[in-house]
């Protein structure tokens, strides 16, 4: 561009405000919630109902109540991120817009004059209701001001990947951000070199073999140890105080849960010491995050969490979460199928298609990598059909087909159609089609920082019932972030959620308990009856 100079940088002082403002402290003023120096403690009452079926048509309700209470750390610890596949489209992209952020960089396009942000963030760009003010009028403050967060502008970021480009090479090759921003970000990013990766041939597609020049080698255990020198190395020489681990790479084909392999955690590590075929490269990460005690987050469709990878992670105590980040087509279909189901209209054909031209489109075009998508994005409707059982008789469940195919020329920019057909009243059908532009990555790369933003929280919020004698984390497996994910991982037994806004209310109204608030109810009886708030 040597028509414009460059766009000033935003600084605390510019009109435009800046996108990692400091975070503004909520007091809440009651006996339920204390504050001290170093945490949060708060009483909360949790209402449920014990349900059984009795004689006939009729149903027992019995309302119950438990005693929680919580504590969360107010001290917010100095964290790394590190990537795995840090030198694809998703971890170039999110690392660029970390820097964006903090630095202030403007940039300009045919649009004119653009400024950083974290819009798609939910922790850092949706807000929740506190309640009412004297007026009556909602009061709404950002999601990241309920408790102590982690700023993603005070990420400090590394990672892995099986390319040896380093950082302002892998956004150009990545084609995601405009030219005149890659220009300004590229002294950043220069000298952020990949470390090298772990590559199994047999699990990811063989068009991927072209990028491969940055690889570790040896065996299966010797590749664990070195990811855990890596980790320890990171943290060391950041002095940080917390490390989340995200993968963010390619998919991989799901992996055979065999008995003796990958079923328990015993078996797991003596799999990976023998070099066992069949231990993918993610649960080598895996493997090693839950040994260093650090969080680990699987962001691709791939089943990562075998047994064995739940079963040490469980007796560690060490969270983990996925499977697959919700970015487009999915979380839109969560809320079409939720809405018209509640409506009371019955979707009988879910037909989906996509196609895409980044590198995760030209691996999933490899028949067993496509599997791992296709099953992941299949199953997002299953809680929602089941929920009513007024339209569907039990077993039953709407024809559903995705589609992904791989054409280079669109690049980033995901394109998705999909086509509802729903039977209504008297026999009718009512079909919607829905046409979506995903800039795949930019849509990612928000939810990447809200996964970490929100693992790293919960390492620091524990919880005692009355029968419990000390306080406790929550269950290792983090189903409190299935928000962000396309198919939940959940802990056995417990119910997979996938209606995008029950899951956003379990989040939001968990973080409200933390301070000893109510759940958000939306009855507004305030509004509606005589109760008034003054």
């Amino acid at each position: 561009f040597h028509f414009f100079p460059s766009p000033p940088r935003l600084s605390r002082t510019s009109a435009f405000p800046p996108a990692c403002p400091p975070a503004m402290p909520i007091k809440v003023n009651s006996p339920s919630t204390q504050y001290s120096e170093a945490e949060i403690t708060a009483q909360y009452e949790y209402t449920y109902a014990d349900l059984a079926t009795g004689n006939g048509d009729v149903v027992d309700l019995t309302p119950r109540t438990k005693q929680y209470s919580f504590k969360t750390q107010r001290r917010v610890p100095k964290t790394g991120m590190m990537l795995v596949g840090w030198g694809g489209n998703n971890g170039s992209t999110v690392t660029a817009g970390i820097i964006a952020n903090r630095e202030g960089i403007t940039w300009r396009t045919k649009r004119g004059v653009q400024h950083p942000n974290f819009f798609g963030s939910v922790t850092q760009a949706s807000t929740v209701r506190l309640g009412a003010n004297a007026e009556g009028e909602d009061v709404n403050v950002p999601l990241s001001d309920l408790l102590p967060m982690v700023s993603p502008c005070d990420l400090v970021i590394s990672g892995w990947d099986i390319s040896s480009l380093n950082l302002a090479e892998a956004m150009d090759r990545s084609q995601v951000l405009d030219y005149d921003l890659m220009r300004q970000l590229a002294p950043y990013m220069r000298d952020m070199k990949p470390l090298p990766s772990i590559y199994y041939p047999d699990f990811i597609a063989a068009n991927q073999a072209d990028r491969v020049d940055n690889v570790l080698h040896g065996t299966k255990k010797e590749n664990l140890e070195e990811i855990r020198k890596n980790i320890r190395e990171f943290k060391a020489n950041n002095e940080l105080d917390r490390v989340v681990v995200c993968w963010t790479a390619t998919t991989e084909r799901f992996s055979d849960v065999i008995e003796g392999v990958n079923d328990t955690g015993g078996n797991l590590l003596a799999s990976i010491a023998r070099d066992e075929p069949e231990v993918s490269p993610s649960t080598i990460f895996a493997v090693a995050c839950i040994q260093e005690g650090v969080p680990y987050i699987n962001g691709s469709p791939q089943n990562t969490l075998v047994p064995g990878v739940v079963d040490l992670a469980t007796h560690h105590g060490v969270p983990v979460c996925g499977d697959d980040f919700k970015s487009g087509q999915t979380k839109f279909k969560s809320v079409m199928v939720d809405f018209l189901v509640s409506a009371g209209i019955k979707p009988v054909s879910i037909v989906s298609y996509n196609h895409l031209g980044n590198n995760d489109g030209k691996n999933l075009s490899a028949p067993a990598q496509f599997r791992s998508k296709e099953i992941t994005k299949s199953n997002v409707v299953d809680d929602m059909v089941a929920s009513n059982s007024i339209l569907y008789k039990p077993g039953e469940h709407p024809d559903h087909c995705v589609v992904i195919k791989y054409i280079p020329y669109v690049g980033d920019s995901k394109r998705a159609m999909d086509e509802y057909t729903s039977e209504i009243f008297l026999g009718g059908l009512n079909t919607i089609v829905v046409h979506n532009t995903c800039e795949d990555s930019l849509l990612a790369a928000p939810l990447i920082i809200d996964l970490v933003v929100l693992m790293e929280l919960m390492t620091r919020i524990t919880y005692k019932t009355d029968s419990m004698q000390e306080y406790e984390t929550f269950h290792p497996i983090m189903s409190i972030l299935s928000y962000l994910l396309k198919a939940p991982f959940v802990p056995s037994g417990t119910p997979v959620v996938n209606a995008l806004f029950k899951q956003r209310m379990c989040m939001e109204n968990i973080f409200r308990a933390c301070l000893g608030l109510p759940p958000t109810h939306n009855m507004g009886l305030e509004h509606k009856t005589c109760l008034t708030t003054k």
